[in-house]
């Protein structure tokens, strides 16, 4: 995969939590990703860099959506 390709992911990741978070009312936090301090506009940052959060993006994001699948269910009667 490109490095232009990579970082269209990352941004296409990033759009995926920002919509996330608003539908599920919550707040992700990804601390690995965090921790690379690499952004989509990072376009300075390499390829590697761009791979790595895209991967800890993904693996964050699935993990807190695990996670909240795990709750129970509350059911409300109209």
């Amino acid at each position: 995969m490109k490095k232009q390709e990579l970082i269209h992911l990352h941004s296409l990741l990033a759009q995926v939590q920002h919509h996330y978070e608003t539908e599920a009312e919550t707040s992700v936090q990804h601390d690995e990703y965090a921790e690379l301090g690499v952004k989509p506009t990072s376009i300075h940052k390499s390829k590697t860099d761009h791979k790595d959060a895209v991967f800890a993006l993904a693996d964050g994001l699935t993990s807190d959506m695990v996670a909240e699948s795990d709750e129970p269910l509350t059911l409300t009667a109209d």
